[in-house]
C-alpha cells in the first residue's frame, strides 16, 4: 500500500498540499493526516470522495506522539512514497520580551518534529518517493522580531539541502518549499495580521493553493527548491549577495 503522510494537514497550506497530493500523485492508496484537531481531520474526509484518508490526531510538540506514529508504521508497513512536512509555526516578537515557551515550541515543532518524523518513515521510503518540507523566504536571511521562526526555517533548509544528497543514491528527492506570507491562520497566530507589521503588509501574499501545487509539481520533478513569484525569487539571490547586517535593515518585520 503506498501512502502520503501529511503534518499539519488541518488548515491552510496543509489542505491544500492534501489537495495537491490528491490530485498529481494518482498512484497514493491513502493518505494519513497528521495534527492536533481530530475534528478538522475528520471533516476533511467528506471533501475527498474516493480517497482514502487516515486521521493520525497527534500534537508533534509532544515528544510520546513519535511512538505512536512509530507503531502505526510497524503495524501496517506501508510504502511511504510521500512526506510532507509542513507542521509549524512563528511568532512576531521581540525575542526578550516573548514567552519563552513560545520560543522553544517553535523550535520543537519546525525542527525537532520535522525531523523525527522524517527519520520515523524513512525506514518505509523507497525509490522515487519525495519528502517535501515546508520552510519560507524567511530562511533566506535573518529577521530580527522573527528571530527564532526564521532560524528554524533556516534549519528546514540546511537539512533539505544535506538530506537530498543522502538520498540521491535510493532515488528519493528532498524539496524546501519556500512560500511568503498567505492569507491562513499562520498570519494571526503569529501575530502577523494585516496592520500589526509594516513589512508584512507591503510583502506580496501568495495563494496557498498555487504555492502547495508549485511546490509539489517541483518536488516530483526533482527539484530541490521552491520559490513562488518572481519578487521572492530576486529576494533570494539578494539574500546570497548582499551582506547580511543590510539584509536585517531591509527586512526587520
Amino acid at each position: 500500500m503506498k501512502i502520503a503522510v501529511i503534518t499539519g494537514a488541518s488548515s491552510g497550506l496543509g489542505v491544500e498540499l492534501l489537495r495537491a497530493a490528491a490530485e498529481l500523485c494518482p498512484d497514493i492508496d491513502a493518505f494519513w493526516l497528521i495534527a492536533r484537531r481530530r475534528e478538522r481531520l475528520e471533516a476533511l474526509a467528506a471533501q475527498f470522495p474516493g480517497k482514502t484518508l487516515l486521521p493520525v490526531p497527534l500534537d508533534l510538540t509532544d515528544p510520546t506522539a513519535l511512538k505512536s506514529l512509530e507503531s502505526l508504521l510497524d503495524a501496517q508497513k506501508p510504502a511511504v512514497s510521500l512526506l510532507i512536512n509542513n507542521a509549524g509555526f512563528g511568532r512576531l516578537c521581540d525575542f526578550g520580551e516573548s514567552d519563552p515557551a513560545d520560543q522553544t515550541g517553535m523550535v520543537d515543532l519546525n525542527c525537532r518534529a520535522l525531523t523525527a518524523v522524517t527519520r520515523c518513515c524513512l525506514p518505509y521510503m523507497a525509490a522515487g518517493g519525495l519528502i517535501l518540507n515546508v520552510s519560507s523566504i524567511a530562511s533566506f536571511a535573518p529577521t530580527p522580531r522573527m528571530t527564532v521562526y526564521c532560524s528554524t526555517k533556516a534549519y528546514v533548509q540546511s537539512f533539505s539541502r544535506a538530506l537530498r544528497e543522502e538520498l540521491k543514491p535510493r532515488g528519493i528527492n528532498v524539496l524546501a518549499a519556500c512560500p511568503g506570507p498567505m492569507d491562513t491562520e499562520f498570519l494571526p497566530v503569529a501575530g502577523c495580521e494585516r496592520g500589526k507589521s509594516r513589512t508584512f503588509d507591503t510583502l506580496p501574499h501568495q495563494d496557498p493553493a498555487k504555492m502547495a501545487r508549485k511546490a509539489l509539481s517541483a518536488g516530483l520533478r526533482g527539484r530541490s527548491v521552491c520559490t513562488m513569484c518572481a519578487f521572492y525569487k530576486f529576494y533570494r539571490f539578494l539574500a546570497h549577495v548582499l551582506p547580511k547586517a543590510l539584509l536585517m535593515k531591509l527586512t526587520r518585520c
